[in-house]
């Protein structure tokens, strides 16, 4: 049975899993008003990602015994300047989520609940890994820069990326 601090951290990072879909959808219909298809394309396996760590919390919540009571779920923002914002903003983004999920493992380390900090440990790994493809795409947006034919060269790069729902462990 899970304790009611650690619920409720659990519950509230199930809310950011979820915000960030919101927010990346969001980013991929920016995407797709300026004909950067293969951003948008970025953008919605992102969002399916992090949909899908929403619903891993929300089922490891249930299978310990807890009640998930979902939260409004905030409108994200929907203008921004060029790619190279978005992805600042991304990055930001993903930074937050890091030390979300850094403050559950302090939490779950200080209430001794090793089953959930065991769990959250892939959580750790996985924000490395988004991190990284996050800097990634933000590096060769600022060495473009103002280049069209670069801009277009990523926007193809991009869109080969595929959503692939991590094996259940």
């Amino acid at each position: 049975m899970l304790k009611k601090k650690i619920l409720k951290a659990l519950t509230n990072q199930i809310n950011e899993e979820m915000y960030s879909g919101y927010l990346y959808l969001s980013m991929e219909s920016y995407f797709h008003s300026i004909s950067l298809a293969g951003f948008a394309s970025w953008m919605r396996v992102q969002a399916q990602e992090e949909l899908h760590h929403g619903m891993r919390l929300y089922d490891f919540v249930n299978e310990r015994g807890g009640r998930v009571f979902l939260d409004t779920i905030n409108r994200p923002d929907a203008k921004w300047e060029n790619p190279l914002a978005v992805f600042e903003q991304v990055m930001a983004h993903e930074e937050k989520v890091t030390a979300l999920i850094n403050e559950l493992m302090d939490l779950a380390g200080s209430e001794q609940d090793h089953a959930t900090k065991i769990f959250l440990q892939w959580f750790v790994s996985e924000q490395v890994e988004e991190e990284a493809s996050v800097g990634d795409v933000l590096n060769k947006l600022r060495l473009i820069q103002n280049d069209s034919s670069g801009l277009f060269m990523l926007d193809a790069e991009l869109a080969k990326r595929v959503f692939i729902p991590p094996a259940k462990e």
